[in-house]
């Protein structure tokens, strides 16, 4: 390891004191380190040239880490300084434990799969992004319904109308698909789910799709002219009437560092009280 990018949310107070720790730690240990600022909207950023990634805040600046780590197959080493920390499974007491296991070639590390999003128009490309936790395709104002047709491997799916559509992976499936009615997917399960937003029918259920399904999603016109794709709740792109939503799974996967199936689960108890009766 001789180069570390540390990404600081300058949202949280301890990010930059903890940031300046782990640089004094590091480089003892005679790694490089970049530092970058995080304010959750930053524009992509290219990571090439590191070996490592370490962030500095919530899931939400895991998200950010892992959507440009994954390029170059960079593990994130996610310090938890948010209120969830579902994919930031490193509690700030631990870091020097934890990075220290890391560095010494003898840290858990968990891989979650990701979704490729492009956007098709006119046929041609006009966006592409990777999404570690899920991609959103909605009216740019609320309360405002929106009408999409949906092919899986080139067959129809379903024709929908609703607030909108929400395109989750294992990881994003505990987060807004799950406030909206969807499943809960283990994150080790090759999958991703497809949630519909306050549909007009109720016979739009959500459903698991297998890994090799390959979704195109037709924007049709309605009354509602602002319509917004969101990767990951932090890259918003403007929709047009006729745009195709191509969606796949990644076949490189996100590597989270100290990440494991029971941090998840323990997750999923404590912090969602997926725990069945009280006090169990």
């Amino acid at each position: 390891m001789k180069k570390a990018l540390i990404i600081i949310n300058v949202s949280k107070d301890e990010s930059m004191t903890l940031a300046k720790e782990i640089a004094s730690y590091l480089k003892k240990k005679d790694v490089a380190y970049d530092f970058l600022s995080f304010d959750g909207f930053v524009d992509n950023t290219d990571f090439k040239g590191y070996d490592f990634v370490i962030s500095l805040g919530g899931d939400g600046t895991v998200l950010y880490a892992a959507r440009n780590s994954s390029k170059y197959g960079l593990p994130v080493f996610p310090v938890n300084l948010g209120e969830f920390g579902f994919i930031a499974s490193v509690q700030p007491e631990d870091w020097q434990k934890e990075l220290k296991l890391f560095m010494d070639g003898k840290a858990v590390f968990e891989k979650r799969s990701m979704l490729k999003v492009k956007v098709i128009r006119n046929g041609k490309r006009v966006y592409s992004s990777l999404s570690l936790n899920d991609a959103v395709i909605s009216a740019e104002r609320g309360v405002s319904t929106i009408m999409l047709s949906v092919k899986r491997n080139s067959l129809p799916l379903c024709r929908l109308k609703a607030d909108g559509l929400i395109l989750a992976t294992p990881t994003g499936s505990t987060a807004y698909s799950a406030a909206a009615g969807g499943p809960i997917v283990s994150p080790e399960v090759e999958a991703f789910v497809l949630t519909p937003l306050n549909p007009f029918s109720l016979s739009s259920r959500p459903i698991v799709l297998s890994p090799d399904s390959n979704l195109e999603i037709t924007v049709e016109k309605s009354r509602i002219k602002g319509i917004c794709l969101t990767v990951d709740g932090q890259e918003p792109f403007g929709i047009q009437f006729g745009d195709i939503i191509s969606v796949v799974l990644n076949k490189k996967k996100a590597k989270l560092v100290a990440g494991s199936e029971e941090k998840f689960y323990n997750a999923l108890r404590s912090k969602l009280n997926w725990s069945g009766v009280p006090h169990a």
